[in-house]
C-alpha cells in the first residue's frame, strides 16, 4: 500500500516512530519504508550486501555484540544490549 502525506513534518514523525511497530504484536507484520527512486534502491541494495559481508566477517570473529544495518541510506553498527543490562533497566 502506498500512502501520500500532505506534510513533510507528518512523514518525518511517522518515520521516526516506525520502529515501535515491531514492539506491537498485532502490527508486527507491518513495515514502513519511504518511497525510493531507482538510484536510491540500487544504493540501498549495495549497502545491504555490504552489511551481509560485514556480518559474515563478524561471525568469524564473534568478539563484539553488534550487527550491521542499513538506516537512512547509511551503513551503521547496531549494538545489542546484554541481557543483564536489560534486566537491570527493568528494575529501575
Amino acid at each position: 500500500m502506498k500512502v501520500r502525506m500532505r506534510s513533510q513534518v507528518a512523514v518525518e514523525e511517522i518515520m521516526a516512530r516506525k520502529g515501535k511497530l515491531a514492539d506491537d504484536i498485532e502490527h508486527k507484520d507491518i513495515w514502513i519504508k519511504r518511497d525510493m527512486n531507482v538510484e536510491e534502491r540500487e544504493k540501498e541494495k549495495v549497502l545491504r550486501s555490504e552489511a551481509k559481508e560485514k556480518k559474515r566477517e563478524k561471525d568469524r570473529n564473534r568478539e563484539e555484540e553488534f550487527y550491521w544495518r542499513v538506516l537512512d541510506m547509511r551503513l551503521k553498527k547496531w549494538y545489542l544490549r546484554k541481557k543483564e543490562e536489560v534486566v537491570e533497566e527493568g528494575r529501575n
